[in-house]
């Protein structure tokens, strides 16, 4: 069951409250939980606050349809020639249960770019498979929306590589998958798939519209790798870490896959005198030890053990990955945020929970990544010897949890499994340990977000009290095997009730794309996809038939004239253009009217960490929006802006 709180438990969440980190030099611990093939609009599309099914900025292509009408053809229905995102129990009944376990589409490299289409961006039905566009809501996976809605979840957290989970974990655990022209001198790649044998995979892939089969013999995948990993600079550093793995781990420890680690292991001396290896290769528990799964995990935080940097890859049954289901995976999440929340060392650690890929489910928004021929990020596709970027690929389910990340938040910034290394790197500088994992790309590096938005150590949003989940499924045990058998279970007892029909020309936009209502403070620089509320000063930037100002809302979603949007060419570029859809597509100009796109002003929208708030310059004449107590004003001092992101 799940952790009760305790009065001591309590007690010990009040004394550590004394003991508040101030800047991310405080922080002892990292932790890294990765698990499996979800997507984030798969999860959260129907989230409030965040960039999900009410997207303002959702891409129109040519057919003047936006990105959430996939196409369809007489191959799949004669019903309609379009399938919109579509809530994968809207059968009801035994589906309630059964579809935990239902498979979705391919996540292979060739499958997801050919889904993407060029950009469009909608041909996941057919190049991929309709099934790829279900969802699920708050009902059906509610420890998920807890932890999303009691710490701060990134909904710009993108995949390394637009492929499956290996060439995905071995970017996490190094930072690149050896695309040609990048900063490794290595011959070992590029990881394009789950090769696991000794030699470069040989890959095939049919084109679905056009009936052509490719076939190749390219140098891809060449297994063993053999760059450096970050295990490796902490190694050197003499910074403590583990991996903290089942026995039965999915083959998702990708350091397995890397010549140091495997010549470590052949060593007769491996078990003592291979640092490298033990750290990595030793097994924490075993598949049939679930009421102590993690145990070296959670006796470790209880006692203050915890090594420095901690990467956690869980057993098959528990990661999320169709078939196994996602209310089992999130019984791990809950157990191991538990163990933290109530150890003394809480508020000296930060746990991010990431998914390696999207496990062949859809995602609405256009993956940002580098531009054609950028080096070590763009490679010649093999089987149609077409060039297209690696990665980034589509979004991803991503949180963070810590006393600093407390609050509801969302985080806006374009991320992806380099910025988990990214902050590492940044951690250990502020620790005096400074390190460079050479394998990032310059791209990456310089466009990838670093994560620290995410926290704010100024104590002003400061909260330790431990989260009380909701009831959630334990894992379940196969009473003549003694191993876990959740998702074989959910297989045979819903045997008719798996496998969700697809709702073909049974859809209203109304009823596919509906979200959740609400709002969510906002952290990081600003992306497009959201409606924003700004308020300043104790005012909020209000839209009427003119500019103005307004009271600032309890439920800050519930009034038109305080939506504004952002329209930004760049994910990264924070000079933007700011709309008001109250009164018409009208658009802030320079002297603060509203006006046409052609008028309007470019605004410089800066995130101040230290504060958790926003500066908001005209980039013309170099004056800052302000609000007074009557009216929107330019000034030249800086005035914070806190903004919320919302839905209605």
């Amino acid at each position: 069951m799940f952790t009760l709180l305790t009065v001591s438990a309590l007690a010990l969440a009040g004394t550590a409250s004394a003991q508040a980190a101030t800047s991310l030099a405080d922080i002892e611990h990292v932790v890294f939980f990765m698990q499996e093939n979800r997507a984030f609009d798969h999860y959260f599309g129907s989230l409030f606050g965040v960039r999900g099914f009410a997207d303002p900025n959702a891409p129109i292509n040519a057919d003047g349809k936006s990105v959430f009408y996939q196409k369809v053809n007489g191959s799949l229905s004669n019903a309609t020639d379009f399938l919109l995102p579509w809530y994968i129990n809207y059968q009801g009944g035994e589906y309630l249960n059964g579809t935990q376990c239902m498979d979705g589409g391919s996540n292979g490299f060739e499958n997801n770019h050919a889904a993407y289409n060029n950009g469009s961006n909608d041909m996941w039905a057919l190049t991929n498979d309709p099934t790829s566009i279900a969802y699920f809501k708050r009902q059906d996976i509610p420890i998920h929306y807890a932890i999303a809605d009691s710490w701060t979840i990134g909904d710009m957290y993108q995949e390394g590589q637009m492929a499956s989970t290996w060439p995905n974990r071995v970017h996490w655990m190094t930072g690149t998958v050896n695309i040609p022209g990048g900063p490794t001198n290595s011959t070992k790649g590029p990881v394009l798939d789950n090769n696991d044998t000794p030699g470069c995979s040989h890959l095939s892939f049919s084109n679905f519209l056009t009936g052509q089969s490719y076939h190749t013999t390219a140098n891809v995948s060449c297994f063993p790798y053999d760059w450096k990993t970050v295990p490796e600079y902490l190694e050197e550093l003499g910074i403590s870490w583990f991996v903290n793995q089942a026995d039965d781990n999915f083959g998702c420890n990708e350091l397995a896959a890397f010549k140091t680690f495997i010549d470590g292991a052949a060593s007769p001396l491996n078990d003592t005198d291979n640092p490298l290896v033990v750290k990595a290769m030793s097994y924490a528990w075993s598949n049939n030890d679930w009421e102590g799964g993690y145990a070296k995990f959670k006796q470790d935080v209880a006692t203050g053990n915890l090594p420095e940097v901690t990467w956690i890859i869980p057993t098959t049954e528990l990661s999320e990955h169709p078939p196994y289901t996602p209310r089992q995976g999130a019984w791990s999440q809950a157990d191991i945020i538990d163990a933290l929340q109530n150890s003394p060392i809480y508020n000296k650690t930060i746990l991010f929970i990431s998914y390696d890929e999207t496990g062949g489910w859809a995602d609405h928004v256009p993956p940002f990544h580098a531009p054609a021929g950028t080096p070590g990020e763009w490679v010649v596709d093999p089987l149609t010897n077409i060039s297209t970027f690696s990665g980034p690929g589509f979004r991803l389910p991503f949180y963070a949890i810590s006393p600093y990340s407390r609050g509801g938040n969302v985080f806006t910034e374009p991320s992806d499994h380099t910025s988990q290394i990214l902050f590492l790197e940044k951690w250990a500088a502020a620790r005096g340990h400074p390190f460079t994992t050479q394998a990032i790309s310059a791209w990456r590096r310089e466009h990838m977000s670093d994560l620290t938005g995410m926290f704010d150590f100024s104590g002003e949003t400061f909260d330790a009290s431990p989260v009380k989940f909701p009831a959630g499924e334990e894992p379940v045990i196969d009473g003549l095997t003694g191993l876990l058998a959740g998702a074989e279970l959910c297989q045979a007892k819903y045997e008719g009730s798996v496998n969700a029909k697809i709702p073909y020309g049974l859809q209203t936009p109304e009823e596919a794309l509906a979200v959740e209502a609400g709002f969510r403070p906002v952290r990081g620089g600003l992306t497009e996809g959201r409606y924003l509320v700004l308020e300043s000063a104790g005012v909020a930037l209000s839209a009427g038939s003119s500019l103005g100002v307004a009271s600032p809302l309890a439920q800050k979603e519930t009034d038109a004239a305080q939506r504004f949007v952002l329209h930004a060419p760049n994910p990264m570029d924070v000079d933007a253009t700011i709309f008001s859809l109250s009164n018409g597509d009208s658009y802030i100009n320079a002297q603060l009217g509203l006006d046409s796109a052609a008028n309007a002003a470019i605004w410089n929208i800066t995130y101040i960490a230290s504060s958790t708030s926003y500066n908001i310059k005209d980039t013309k004449s170099g004056m800052y929006l302000t609000l007074t107590s009557s009216k929107p004003v330019l000034g030249n001092d800086p005035a914070p802006f806190k903004i919320y992101s919302v839905t209605f």
